[in-house]
């Protein structure tokens, strides 16, 4: 069994890469900017691909419009990613906004929050 996972890990690994450079140096969207693959996650058999990715400086409109033009531009994707890489069949694509660095940014922002708070001299103290 654990060969079994080497393999899939392999695969997702190769795979991230493959994609990161397929989106950024064969689809000629204007409409993408600047995406990064951040995790693929295969399913055991390796049918299907889960593909989590961020977009720089996006807001929630652009990452929904992210997400739907990526689920949109599979099939060309999927195409391309079977060009590149040695597999007898490519897993169903399927993307989704990874917001685990927004949540990140967020506990960071208010962390350093916290923290200018505490520097501030007590105005209480005699």
């Amino acid at each position: 069994m654990p060969k079994e996972y080497g393999r899939s890990a392999r695969v997702s690994s190769e795979m991230q890469k493959e994609l990161a450079f397929i989106l950024q140096r064969e689809i000629n969207d204007p409409r993408f900017g600047f995406i990064t693959i951040n995790e693929v996650v295969l399913s055991k058999d390796l049918a299907s691909a889960k593909i989590y990715f961020t977009v720089f400086n996006a807001d929630e409109q652009s990452k929904r419009n992210h997400i739907k033009w990526l689920n949109e531009k599979t099939p060309v994707i999927r195409h391309l990613l079977a060009q590149r890489m040695r597999l007898r069949h490519i897993s169903e694509l399927k993307f989704y906004y990874d917001s685990s660095f927004d949540t990140g940014m967020r506990v960071a922002e208010l962390l350093s929050d916290i923290k200018s708070e505490d520097e501030k001299p007590d105005n209480n103290s005699h």
